[in-house]
């Protein structure tokens, strides 16, 4: 059986991505959150980005052709912006601390 072709793979990929494009939608109001709001967001967010470095790191250790296939394809798409998945995680991650920084203190 391919990756793809996984029933479970389906659905965690067509939820983390539905789930992804929900709190981006939801992130364009993110400056009329209030504190909690702001807080909620952010954690979300921390946790999508977790579940997508996992999910990537399942198609990294795939032999499957498919998934190996989309790694690759990722890979260019990042390189034409000088980045690679690492560097694009990384960015994500300092992003998400300074929303964190930015919060005021109570």
């Amino acid at each position: 059986m391919g990756f793809f072709d996984s029933e479970i793979v389906q659905q965690e990929a067509k939820q983390l991505f539905e789930d992804y494009q929900s709190l981006i939608q939801l992130g364009s109001n993110y400056g009329k959150f209030d504190l909690e709001g702001k807080k909620i967001f952010i954690e979300q967010m921390e946790s999508i980005m977790e579940r997508y470095r996992i999910f990537m790191k399942r198609f990294e250790l795939s032999e499957d052709f498919m998934a190996q296939m989309t790694i690759q394809q990722l890979k260019t798409q990042l390189g034409q912006f000088g980045m690679t998945p690492q560097q694009m995680f990384d960015q994500m991650h300092q992003t998400l601390e300074r929303m964190k920084s930015e919060l005021p203190q109570a």
